[in-house]
């Protein structure tokens, strides 16, 4: 079984390129659920997260007010660094775990974990290829501000904060850009995923 990063940043589309290699026989996870689970009501991760940031991160129900989280970390490089130390190491076990039993199910060749920060958190380093989604920045902020309607300041912030697009592109082993249509996008992460399993064949 091959490992596969997938990674891209915010609003490149990255979510439908996974659904792609999920719809042709890869399994796949989504890093986004993974640590939603870490940080659960009760959970050791969101322990560690009010010992950090205070009680004033929870909601009345005693779950992670995550926009209240977000407003700490995005204005802060310091604070989201240490939003991202508590929280790699556990997603990174969970994933670690999901692999393992994936494996050992014999049921795929490809295995994929759909992850932002995949790339800064080191991650990627676990993985035996990288593929980076990635599209026009101009269509970046144009989908965020779709997406998330929001205005193209608060968009452009956004960006700012994530690693740039091209320094990802550089750690890829096969880029997908989602510039086009869906059609066009799909047929891309289609060709990916045909040199992907190529790959593990010559490999294999």
């Amino acid at each position: 079984m091959i490992k596969v990063g997938l990674t891209g940043s915010i609003a490149v589309g990255k979510s439908f390129v996974s659904g792609v290699f999920a719809n042709n026989g890869c399994a796949v996870l989504d890093a986004d659920q993974v640590a939603r689970s870490v940080v659960a009501s009760g959970s050791e991760g969101l322990s560690m997260l009010v010992d950090e940031f205070g009680d004033g991160i929870i909601t009345p129900n005693g779950e992670l007010d995550r926009k209240g989280l977000g407003a700490i970390v995005f204005s802060d490089e310091a604070r989201r660094q240490r939003l991202n130390a508590i929280l790699h190491p556990l997603i990174i076990a969970k994933q670690r775990e999901w692999l393992r039993e994936i494996e050992d199910s014999g049921s795929y060749d490809v295995a994929v974990i759909d992850a932002a920060l995949l790339i800064e958190s080191g991650n990627y380093r676990n993985f035996d290829k990288v593929v980076v989604v990635w599209c026009e920045r101009f269509l970046q902020l144009a989908r965020l501000m779709s997406r998330d309607e929001i205005t193209s300041e608060e968009a452009e912030r956004r960006v700012a904060a994530q690693m740039p697009q091209e320094e990802k592109k550089s750690f890829a082993d096969y880029l997908i850009n989602t510039s086009g249509d869906f059609s066009d996008t799909e047929r891309e992460a289609l060709d990916v995923l045909a040199m992907i399993r190529a790959d593990a064949r010559v490999a294999g």
